[in-house]
């Protein structure tokens, strides 16, 4: 039986789907994504295993599911990195965009292609809209206007800058002479060499674009998003590099929804397949309606006001949960916490709701025993009393208690009227006579005359037994 979706259950899938997409997208030509495959079919199996009692196997995959996380964030860090970057918001506000009317691509097209026809290794990066400073390791800064000439100097044999990679960026030859991260892509070409390896290296870490040149075959190709393809001519090669840098631009082509919903339609329909099945096995399991009793709290109370008795101190709530992978409600610490910041003296009844739980996702309020709490309240006062002192026992010798001074000889006292009105003192905690010497001071703390009034002094009251002889 299907369990009642909500609107909320339609944003989680389509928020779910998005992302799932996304991460598909950016790691489909990547080991990564292989790896995560690997992973859910060792999750998938652990399942199955659980399943049919197989406890040595499932027990062996649930141990390693425990470091799997740890080895994911070390063997990952660089596309979980990336990862977290493309998905912020903000990126495209921080930093200058690459301005492609100062490239003459056909130019820079038309020097690569020189260089392969004389054989002469090269090897250009243009960044988009991604930083890739971090791949990029004893360049040498130039920033110069881009030009074919300056590009077919720099790779010529001989020059000190001609061994590695020139850097294009923001419309201008940024560093030359950069080293690369390699590309560790087993099932790359064998007469790729260092130049290609370190191009394909970078764009499988970035949205970057690498162009190298081969000087053994003469050949030019280009490489985006960890895909490769051989370019024939200046002109192939011109057009490609203004489509790839004109989709980083932040100006681009408007595309409409339909267009949007339809490219790469049955990768989406797969990626939204597989959440909606997830999401069916989550919700399905519905942990159903559990009946607890929790507590009663109370905050914002009046400084004029003192609660003297709430009835009933706790309540029978009963919550649904929507999925048994939610801990068990009778697990956590619920409470029912009111507001009193409108309460006044008197007795006052206030309605329990739905808000006054916090309670976690997929577990809401379905019914609440009593559904008001009944509160006695009365107004706050303060008073000045004096202090008494209480005594036992007789003094040593013929000496008899004169009188006991006291130092202060008042103090404030604050709790509800109906109390702190009718008290006519505040004693000390009682006194043993035959422990004192003859005009000894001695300190006794005081005694909270009634329940919820409080005594406005922190110190010890100060107790001189004056004495004289019978």
């Amino acid at each position: 039986m299907l369990p009642y979706i909500r609107p909320q259950d339609i944003a989680d899938i389509i928020i779910m789907s998005v992302l799932v997409y996304q991460l598909y997208s950016w790691f489909k030509n990547t080991k990564a994504l292989q790896v995560v495959l690997g992973l859910a079919f060792l999750a998938i199996l652990y399942m199955v295993t659980r399943t049919l009692g197989l406890f040595m196997t499932s027990w062996i995959l649930q141990e390693l599911g425990t470091v799997v996380f740890v080895v994911i964030i070390v063997i990952f860090q660089v596309e979980i990195r990336q990862a977290l970057y493309r998905f912020s918001l903000l990126r495209n506000f921080f930093g200058r965009q690459g301005n492609l009317q100062q490239l003459d691509l056909m130019e820079i097209s038309a020097a690569l292609f020189s260089l392969a026809a004389e054989r002469t290794g090269a090897l250009v990066v243009f960044q988009r809209r991604e930083p890739i400073d971090e791949y990029l390791h004893h360049g040498v800064l130039l920033d110069s206007l881009a030009g074919g000439q300056l590009i077919a100097t720099i790779f010529k044999n001989g020059t000190p800058l001609h061994d590695g990679a020139v850097l294009i960026k923001d419309g201008r030859v940024a560093q030359a002479s950069c080293h690369l991260p390699l590309s560790l892509n087993s099932d790359l070409p064998r007469h790729f060499g260092t130049r290609h390896r370190a191009g394909i290296g970078l764009v499988e870490r970035s949205d970057a674009v690498a162009v190298m040149v081969s000087e053994e075959r003469g050949e030019v190709t280009l490489a985006v998003s960890g895909e490769i393809e051989k370019v024939d001519s200046p002109e192939s090669l011109s057009a490609r590099l203004t489509g790839l840098l004109s989709a980083a631009s932040p100006i681009v082509e408007k595309e409409t929804v339909k267009d949007r919903l339809l490219r790469n339609f049955w990768p989406k329909v797969v990626t939204v397949g597989i959440v909606l099945v997830c999401w069916l096995v989550i919700a399905v399991k519905q942990g159903g309606v559990v009946s607890v009793t929790v507590p009663i709290k109370f905050h914002n109370l009046p400084d004029d006001v003192v609660l003297l008795k709430s009835v009933p101190e706790d309540v029978e709530v009963q919550l649904n949960v929507f999925s048994n992978l939610i801990p068990s409600p009778r697990q956590l610490d619920i409470v029912a916490d009111i507001n009193l910041a409108k309460l006044h003296e008197g007795t006052s009844m206030l309605p329990i709701r739905t808000e006054d739980f916090k309670l976690p996702l997929g577990v809401v309020v379905t019914s609440v025993k009593p559904s008001s709490v009944r509160i006695h309240a009365d107004r706050k006062i303060r008073r000045e009393l004096r202090i008494k002192t209480r005594i036992f026992g007789r003094l040593n010798g013929n000496s008899r208690v004169r009188r006991i001074a006291v130092e202060p000889e008042m103090v404030s006292v604050e709790g509800p009227a109906s109390v702190v009105s009718r008290l006519e003192a505040v004693e000390t905690e009682p006194l043993d006579l035959a422990a004192v010497r003859k005009n000894e001071v001695v300190e006794r703390p005081l005694q909270r005359p009634a329940p919820m009034v409080n005594v406005l002094y922190d110190g010890q009251v100060k107790l001189r037994v004056i004495t004289s002889e019978r």
